[in-house]
């Protein structure tokens, strides 16, 4: 599975967000691409324990089943996945400073910390299980403008 804790993949998803331009069609979702860069960099803020996001209630009951399915396939997260209200975006704003806030905080896995965070629907994950993910979340967000 990958991960941006490997520079190769890393390094791929960078080149994704730097194509990324005001024009790129959004092939789902109600964002524009302004929004998603924003979306993706708050999630890199709380996958990197910034960003507090409070636990819900059933991610209590099935957030670590639900990671364990995630992680252990291959395909891509589907879309209209809930999203945590701390990180949904309804404003705009600037598109290369959102590229830049994005790819420094990606950039912050080549450097292998043992440490968790608390994920507001699965619960405790480890820094493996954030750089499977981050790839994943970054990976369905670029799609998403055919990127």
């Amino acid at each position: 599975m990958q991960t941006v804790a490997d520079k190769i993949t890393r390094t791929d998803i960078i080149a994704r967000i730097v194509q990324l331009d005001p024009n790129s069609p959004s092939q789902w979702g109600k964002m524009s691409v302004d929004q998603m860069l924003k979306h993706c960099r708050l999630w890199e803020e709380m996958a990197l324990g910034r960003l507090p996001a409070k636990r819900v209630f059933i991610g209590r009951i099935f957030g670590q089943l639900g990671l364990r399915a995630i992680l252990k396939d291959e395909r891509p997260l589907t879309q209209g996945t809930p999203t945590a209200p701390e990180i949904l975006v309804t404003c705009h704003s600037n598109i290369d400073s959102e590229k830049t806030k994005w790819i420094q905080l990606l950039e912050e896995y080549a450097v292998p910390v043992d440490t968790y965070i608390i994920h507001p629907f699965f619960g405790k994950m480890t820094r493996e299980q954030l750089g499977y993910m981050s790839y994943k979340h970054a990976d369905h967000h670029l799609r998403q403008f055919n990127s």
